[in-house]
């Protein structure tokens, strides 16, 4: 049985909800952000709802499980509870956040804090789960210091209907600190030099996506499948997981002028014992021989020396593409050698692969 309580930890004040907390959970759960990724949620929904969810706190509380309300400074700023653990300890978290409180680390510090004191109180693993879509709420998990242990697929419906992968994380009492992220996500959430923006490929970018590889000049020098567009959408609702569990960043390159998608470019391959990853790129026709790649792959790579703990970058290039070979020696990409009959191309021949790397300054 977990004891009704108060937590303080910092700025935030985690106690359990009461009637004054009803008309901020009104407006909270009435968000678009909070009913896409709750959608058991009533919509609208509205006092008469908050009310229901104050008894249900209630019956939490008495059935041995927690529900509290995160404020601070004394405004309502989310709720966060823990459903009854069962007969072996184990006990799920969720959590939902006002607008206004977003992006202050603020379901991150009630998560982990919330955890804290589960464990003080007997519990010996909690576990949460985020639609993989859901990039805050995985960024949440991770900072509070959770572990992910694999993904459901299709594992639950969201509101407009589309059934979505959730990812698995767990912590258990005794788990040491979470490591930083390996791939931090950008400060200003793009990189731009004034003339090529790089932003997180989203899912409204797959249309784009779809017709550049499309393009012949493309498919000739693009390694495995081309893909159809749903294959493509599924991809860019992925991005952010990716990114934020340290596999690779996806980024739309744009022009900084009209905000025209002009191409792709990727850091991938990540593996942090070598401190390596690899860079590749795709360019739509029309911003061709404007220097627009070199441009992205300039800051992308400036941004990883200056921001992770990468030491080497390196990019491979058909023998055959002269125009990629230019964009990585105008980058700053030195050739290291051949390897022989390494792509695969669709008639099953092979093809040489030209190996290219760039070095950490300094």
């Amino acid at each position: 049985m977990l004891p009704r309580d108060v937590i303080s930890t910092g700025p935030l004040i985690l106690r359990p909800p009461a009637e004054e907390d009803v008309e901020a959970i009104v407006k909270v759960c009435n968000d678009p952000v909070t009913a896409r990724f709750l959608p058991l949620l009533p919509s609208p929904y509205g006092p008469q709802d908050a009310c229901g969810y104050l008894e249900k706190a209630a019956a939490r509380w008495s059935d041995g499980g927690a529900e509290f309300v995160i404020t601070q400074d004394g405004r309502y700023a989310g709720s966060v509870g823990l459903r009854v653990p069962d007969h072996w300890g184990v006990a799920s978290i969720g959590y939902m956040v006002a607008p206004w409180a977003r992006g202050r680390n603020v379901a991150a510090t009630a998560a982990r804090a919330v955890t804290d004191w589960a464990f003080d109180h007997g519990v010996r693993r909690v576990e949460l789960q985020a639609a993989v879509e859901n990039v805050a709420s995985l960024r949440v998990a991770v900072k509070a210091g959770f572990l992910e242990e694999g993904r459901r697929r299709d594992a639950k419906r969201l509101r407009d209907g589309r059934y979505v992968d959730m990812v698995s994380f767990a912590r258990i009492a005794g788990d040491g600190v979470a490591p930083e992220p390996y791939l931090p996500f950008f400060a200003d959430g793009e990189l731009c030099d004034g003339v090529v923006r790089l932003l997180p490929l989203a899912v409204e970018d797959a249309a784009d996506f779809h017709r550049m590889l499309a393009d012949p000049t493309v498919a000739a020098y693009h390694f495995g499948p081309t893909g159809t567009l749903e294959e493509h959408e599924r991809r860019c609702r992925y991005t952010g997981y990716w990114w934020v569990s340290g596999q690779r960043i996806e980024l739309a390159v744009r022009d900084a002028a009209s905000g025209a998608f002009a191409g792709h470019i990727q850091l991938a391959h990540v593996v942090p014992s070598l401190g390596q990853a690899m860079v590749g790129y795709s360019l739509v026709p029309g911003f061709r021989g404007r220097g627009f790649m070199t441009r992205a792959v300039r800051l992308l790579v400036d941004w990883a020396f200056a921001n992770t703990a990468l030491h080497r970058i390196v990019a491979g290039t058909e023998a055959g593409n002269t125009a990629s070979h230019a964009v990585l020696e105008r980058a700053g990409f030195g050739r290291e050698g051949v390897h022989r009959g390494l792509f695969v191309k669709e008639d099953g021949t092979r093809v040489d692969d030209v190996a290219w790397s760039v070095l950490r300054p300094a």
